[in-house]
């Protein structure tokens, strides 16, 4: 598994990713450098905020709204996620304790792998949370965790 870097405000992104990884054995040791990490992530909040992002990565999963962080940023390839269709990765649908998840089209994990279109379910706790969750369960796809498997660990 590749390396990553989150840019977030205090909604549990990272700390997400790192319990879903460690169910499927860690990063193995990998580390990464903040100035050109292989997986990007941003969340909802850093958009707004305006955060500073690393000039390039290899792959960066943002917001469907925050295109316009990009700009000044060397990217290969760019995934979204969001509530619009036109997102790669968006939620067709949400229950008590949890919600679907659709990957709208194809995306190539870090490793090279293609990930087919199809929905899966992910654990939420509370209303609120979808985006960041969202945001979680991209960035383990993106990593190569098996969609049948992002939602182990998302919950502490």
């Amino acid at each position: 598994m590749e390396c990553f870097q989150v840019i977030e405000s205090g909604e549990g992104i990272e700390a997400a990713i790192l319990r879903g990884l460690s169910i499927q054995g860690g990063l193995a040791g990998r580390r990464c450098s903040d100035r050109h990490p292989a997986l990007l992530v941003v969340s909802p909040r850093a958009v707004l905020e305006g955060k500073t992002l690393p000039r390039a990565c290899r792959t960066v999963l943002l917001p469907g709204s925050g295109a316009d962080a990009l700009q000044g940023m060397r990217a290969a390839s760019a995934v979204s996620y969001g509530p619009s269709p036109r997102d790669s990765l968006t939620i067709s649908s949400r229950e008590e304790d949890r919600m679907w998840a659709t990957l709208q089209r194809e995306v190539v994990t870090l490793e090279g792998h293609v990930v087919e279109r199809q929905e899966f379910p992910i654990p939420l706790v509370r209303r609120g949370e979808e985006m960041p969750a969202l945001a979680a369960a991209g960035a383990l796809l993106l990593l190569g965790v098996p969609p049948r498997e992002v939602g182990r660990g998302l919950i502490p």
